[in-house]
């Protein structure tokens, strides 16, 4: 915005300088005096070089920013996807130790009601023995 009224100033004052020129009588040509126009559009062509450096820049610094928090951002989801992955897989291990103990404790279960049925038929055996000794 600042770069187009410099520009908008710059115009309307060299239209200005160059109307004022030319409403007297004409300039000596091997004067080698600079026109009026010429001479009043130096600074305005400064000031509109200085706009456009600090324009660059300020475009260059926000590119860098830019730059520095998208570094930023991939990092953190980088790190935001490890963090997921290693609670995934500690759930994983957990259900997968649930399981085991699961089965483990089903295994015990079973083992322990085998025994008891094999204790109460070698029981039960035995005393049919007895039975038919008598």
């Amino acid at each position: 915005m600042n770069k187009l009224l410099a520009v908008l100033f710059a115009t309307f004052f060299a239209a200005s300088s160059f109307a004022a020129s030319h409403a007297g009588a004409p300039m000596a040509g091997a004067s080698g005096a600079k026109p009026a126009a010429a001479a009043a559009a130096a600074p305005a062509k400064a000031e509109m070089k200085a706009d456009a450096k600090a324009e660059e820049k300020a475009a260059k610094a926000a590119a860098k920013a830019e730059k520095k928090k998208a570094k930023a951002d991939a990092k953190a989801a980088k790190k935001e996807a490890d963090a997921k992955k290693k609670a995934d897989k500690a759930a994983a291990n957990a259900a997968a130790t649930s399981t085991k103990a699961g089965a483990e404790a089903t295994k015990d279960k079973a083992v322990a009601t085998s025994e008891a049925k094999k204790d109460k038929a070698v029981a039960a055996s035995d005393a049919k023995k007895e039975a038919a000794k008598k």
